[in-house]
C-alpha cells in the first residue's frame, strides 16, 4: 500500500495520483505539481489515502507545494490569456478557410506553450495556421485534433436524463459501448434514442450491462418452445427485470396468452419436434415461498418511548398496624379456619395409630448457638430490633386518636 493524493486539472478529465510528500492535503486544496509538461496547478479531489502499488503508474511524481497567492494569480492570468487566444484562433481559422472547429485552448502554467484543441471530420493541413499563431503569441503553439467524445467532455452540457454529462463529471476514461448492449437491455435500436449529445452511443448503456447479462441467463428467448404447468407453447414476450414471460399455449387458439414466472417454465432443447411426436417432460416446479405481508402505511406506529410525565410512578403501599378492636376480623377468621384445617388433618383416623410429634424443649439462654457472624449482633441488627420494638410499643386502638389530633380532650 502507498499513500497518494488524487489531483484533477481544470476540474475535468481523469484524476492522477501524486505523492503527498508529507503534506497534510485535503479535498479541495489547490496544489502545484510537476508533470511531464512541467509545473501545473490542480485541485485535490481525494485527500491522502492508500492504494495498491499495482494501481500506481511509475514514476510517481511528488506534489511541489500548496498553491500560494502568487500561484493563484498566475493561474488567473493564464485563464484570461486563454480566452483571448480562443477569439484570435477562431479568427485565424476563418481567415485560412480551414474545415475545423476550435473547441478549447489551454495555456501552460509556466506560460511557455499554448495548446489549441479542435475537431474535424478529416485530416487538416494547419501548418500555415501554426506559423500565423506563433507570430501573434510569440510562444510555442501546438494544435491537437480530438474526437467528438472529448469535445463533449470539454464543452460540457446536460444529457437526456437532465444531469451533467458523465464524461465531464465523474468518468475517468471512455470505455467501448456496442449496440449489443442495447439489444440485451431490450431497448429501441433507434439511433436518436440510444445516442448521446456527442452522436455516439450513450455511455450509461454500460452501467447496467453486467446485471442484465446475469438476468438473461435464467430467461428463455423470445419465440422459444417451452413447457408450462398448463401445457406447451411459444414465448411471445419477455420481461427481464420482472423475470416473467408471456406464453401462447398450443390448442387453445391464437388468443390464449398466459403469463408465467421464469421458475414455472422450462425451454425444450431443440425446440418443437417436427415429426409430431410428444415433446419431453422436463418441467420441475419448485415450491414457492409465501409472500410476506406488506406493512400498512396508514397504521399508527406504536409509541415505544413515553414522556417523563406519562411514565407511571409506582406507589409503595403503606403498612398499617392491625388494630386489636373490631378491625382485622377477616384476617382473624382466615387464620382460624387455617388452624382448624391443620388440627383436623393432625387427628388420626379410625384404625390408624396416632402419631404424636415430640415437643421441642426450649434451650436455656446460656446454651443458645453462637451468632453466625459473631457473638454479638451487628449494629444494623441492633437498630432494626430497636425500630421494631418502638413500632409495636406505639400501637393503639383504631378508635382512639392522640391528643395532638384532637382525640380524648379533657374538659
Amino acid at each position: 500500500m502507498q499513500d497518494v493524493v488524487s489531483v484533477k486539472f481544470r476540474n475535468r478529465g481523469k484524476a492522477y495520483f501524486f505523492d503527498p510528500a508529507e503534506l497534510a492535503l485535503k479535498t479541495g486544496d489547490q496544489v502545484v505539481v510537476e508533470t511531464a509538461k512541467g509545473l501545473e496547478i490542480g485541485t485535490v479531489v481525494h485527500g491522502v489515502h492508500q492504494v495498491e502499488e499495482g494501481q500506481v503508474v511509475p514514476p510517481l511524481r511528488q506534489v511541489a507545494r500548496l498553491a500560494t497567492d502568487d500561484d493563484k494569480r498566475i493561474a488567473e492570468l493564464c485563464r484570461k490569456r486563454e480566452r483571448e487566444a480562443y477569439v484570435i484562433g477562431r479568427q485565424k481559422i476563418e481567415a485560412h478557410g480551414l474545415d475545423m472547429k476550435l473547441v478549447d485552448v489551454e495555456c501552460s502554467f509556466e506560460g511557455n506553450k499554448i495548446i489549441f484543441f479542435f475537431s474535424s471530420d478529416g485530416r487538416v493541413d494547419f501548418r500555415e495556421l501554426v506559423k500565423d499563431l506563433a507570430g501573434v503569441f510569440r510562444t510555442r503553439i501546438e494544435l491537437r485534433q480530438i474526437g467528438v467524445r472529448d469535445e463533449a467532455r470539454m464543452l460540457g452540457g446536460l444529457g437526456i436524463c437532465g444531469r451533467p454529462f458523465c464524461c465531464g463529471s465523474f468518468m475517468d476514461e471512455f470505455k467501448p459501448v456496442s449496440t449489443k448492449m442495447a439489444k440485451v437491455q431490450n431497448l429501441s435500436l433507434n439511433p436518436a434514442k440510444i445516442s448521446g449529445s456527442c452522436g455516439r452511443l450513450m455511455c450509461c448503456l454500460r452501467y447496467e450491462q453486467p446485471a442484465y447479462e446475469e438476468l438473461v441467463k435464467n430467461v428463455p428467448k423470445n419465440g422459444a418452445f417451452v413447457e408450462t404447468p398448463d401445457g406447451y407453447g411459444n414465448v411471445t414476450q419477455v420481461n427481464i427485470l420482472r423475470q416473467t414471460v408471456r406464453v401462447r399455449l398450443d390448442g387453445e387458439g391464437d388468443d390464449a396468452f398466459r403469463q408465467y414466472d421464469v421458475d414455472e417454465v422450462a425451454a425444450i432443447p431443440g425446440g418443437r419436434p417436427r415429426d409430431g411426436s410428444q415433446p419431453p417432460h422436463i418441467l420441475v416446479l419448485k415450491p414457492k415461498k409465501a409472500p410476506e405481508p406488506e406493512p400498512d402505511p396508514w397504521q399508527m406506529p406504536e409509541r415505544l418511548i413515553t414522556s417523563p410525565s406519562e411514565t407511571p410512578v409506582p406507589v409503595r403501599p403503606v403498612e398499617q398496624p392491625v388494630p386489636s378492636g373490631e378491625g382485622g376480623g377477616r384476617s382473624r377468621n382466615r387464620n382460624r379456619r387455617r388452624g382448624d384445617r391443620q388440627k383436623k388433618e393432625a387427628q388420626p383416623q379410625e384404625g390408624q395409630p396416632s402419631a404424636q410429634k415430640p415437643r421441642q424443649q426450649k434451650r436455656p439462654r446460656d446454651q443458645q448457638p453462637p451468632h453466625p457472624k459473631g457473638d454479638a449482633p451487628t449494629p444494623q441488627e441492633q437498630s432494626q430490633k430497636a425500630r421494631s420494638k418502638n413500632y409495636y410499643s406505639r400501637r393503639r386502638p383504631h378508635n382512639r386518636r392522640p391528643k395532638s389530633e384532637g382525640g380524648n380532650k379533657e374538659g
